[in-house]
């Protein structure tokens, strides 16, 4: 199998939550375990976490689980720095880069695996997901990219990669709509996540300590 190394993006400012919304409750674990975990269950030869200047509260599960953390000092000036610093870290055997978001907590297992077996196909160098003509994350680069990712400046992800080399693009299109679905408000958060009360989640995640 292809060796595709995973690089999940944790180092956001969630700024329209006021808090980590990483570390917020979702099915037993936070969102970022829960988005982990299903990386862990995937096909991905290795998993690289980046994280900013808050990560108190989400060592513990890379402690116990086989991911590398690597931390972005740099968060605050955008995605494409913590795509940079992912990128330091991969192994450098790998043959394609997989970058995730990690507020994806829709995202499933067996769709991040259908998108490393059409990256093993080896028909195109980027393979991008598709939900009813909706493009999403994650996204697979071939490694051959790797220059064009280290370059992006800003709080810009891999689009503009996506858009200069077309030829090169294989939309997949998938059954599940976690590729095109996140938490960025409290109203998409409080939406999907209706067993724990608004108010109460929000005292649970600030008054036990903002991370």
């Amino acid at each position: 199998m292809v060796k595709v190394s995973a690089i999940l993006l944790g180092a956001g400012e969630s700024k329209r939550m006021g808090l980590n919304k990483l570390s917020l409750p979702w099915g037993g674990k936070t969102i970022f375990e829960h988005c982990l975990n299903t990386f862990l269950r995937s096909k991905v030869k290795e998993i690289i976490v980046v994280l900013g200047g808050k990560t108190k509260g989400m060592r513990g599960p890379l402690r116990r689980w086989k991911a590398k953390l690597v931390v972005n000092p740099h968060y605050k000036m955008g995605i494409s720095t913590s795509i940079r610093r992912g990128i330091q870290a991969i192994d450098p055997e790998c043959q394609g880069i997989l970058i995730a978001l990690g507020d994806q907590p829709f995202l499933k297992t067996r769709t991040i695996n259908a998108l490393i077996q059409a990256f093993a196909q080896g028909e195109k160098g980027i393979v991008v997901p598709s939900f009813r003509g909706r493009k999403g994350n994650p996204v697979i680069f071939h490694k051959r990219y790797q220059e064009d990712l280290l370059k992006l400046e800003g709080d810009v992800g891999g689009r503009s990669i996506i858009e200069r080399y077309p030829e090169d693009v294989w939309v997949v299109h998938v059954k599940s709509e976690g590729v095109v679905k996140d938490i960025d408000t409290w109203k998409d958060y409080h939406f999907h996540h209706l067993s724990l009360p608004l108010p109460h989640c929000r005292q649970a995640i600030v008054g036990g300590g903002k991370i």
